[in-house]
């Protein structure tokens, strides 16, 4: 049993038109998944899917997490059970600080594993993981008491999500982009917080359209996504692979 499944998954927008066309994916523990593909491809709108974005609609196939059937559920209900979306254009939240959610966060999770009894996190043990963890994704202090994404740079939003993901602890980490606008001190802090959190109790499905981030993160798999579809798996070569060589090899034979 997988970690996270997705079988014969498709995905249309509201108007009913088809972007994901058929995906079979098993990602578990201790693995590193990447998905690579040109813009355009559909990459992000998988991401969404898995994540239960509303706007999404899964049209034929099923979305395991833990052998559970998620393809219904809500997008809290699958963060309750572990999944972890981290954005490529993360939202700002105006009025809510960033310690503000993540305990908000935290307590929801932990209201969901307790049967819906509310069991908060204990204030002395959030504050002592939380600097712990901004100090090991160098992440300012000054950063916990302003609003969520509002008025941060880029490297600054993308550093929070991951503090995010450190916090909140999840099954399965899906990131999408996440090295889109980084400079490359700001990647590898951002690739070095998720080498450090997968392993026995987490994988991770890296979505991304350049290989740089994967010189961090080594993937166990790679998989070629082009219109909807994966088109080629293998291991980390391929990512090399595609760095030189680009998409057009597997565009052409799709347009074929």
């Amino acid at each position: 049993m997988a970690l996270l499944e997705l079988k014969n998954l498709h995905v249309a927008l509201e108007d009913g038109t088809e972007i994901v066309k058929g995906v079979d994916l098993r990602v578990d523990t201790n693995e590193v998944h990447a998905i690579m593909g040109p813009n355009g491809s559909g990459k992000s709108t998988l991401a969404y899917a898995i994540a239960g974005h509303p706007a999404y609609e899964i049209t034929e196939g099923q979305i395991l997490l833990d052998g559970a059937d998620v393809t219904e559920a809500g997008a809290d209900e699958r963060a309750q059970q572990g999944l972890f979306l981290a954005f490529q254009y993360p939202y700002a939240i105006p009025g809510v600080t960033v310690t503000s959610f993540l305990r908000s966060a935290i307590n929801a999770i932990r209201k969901a594993r307790a049967g819906g009894v509310d069991d908060p996190v204990p204030v002395p043990e959030f504050r002592t993981e939380l600097f712990a963890q901004m100090e090991r994704l160098k992440v300012s202090r000054e950063l916990a008491s302003r609003y969520l994404n509002d008025g941060f740079s880029g490297g600054e939003k993308k550093r929070v999500e991951i503090l995010q993901m450190a916090m909140l602890k999840p099954r399965v980490a899906v990131l999408d982009e996440t090295d889109s606008g980084l400079d490359i001190d700001a990647l590898k802090i951002v690739a070095g917080g998720v080498k450090e959190l997968v392993g026995p109790s987490m994988g991770a499905l890296v979505i991304t359209h350049y290989q740089r981030i994967l010189n961090y993160i080594q993937p166990n798999f790679v998989h070629v996504f082009v219109d909807g579809q994966i088109v080629e798996e293998g291991g980390p070569e391929l990512a090399q692979e595609l760095e030189k060589s680009g998409y057009a090899k597997w565009e052409k034979e799709k347009v074929a």
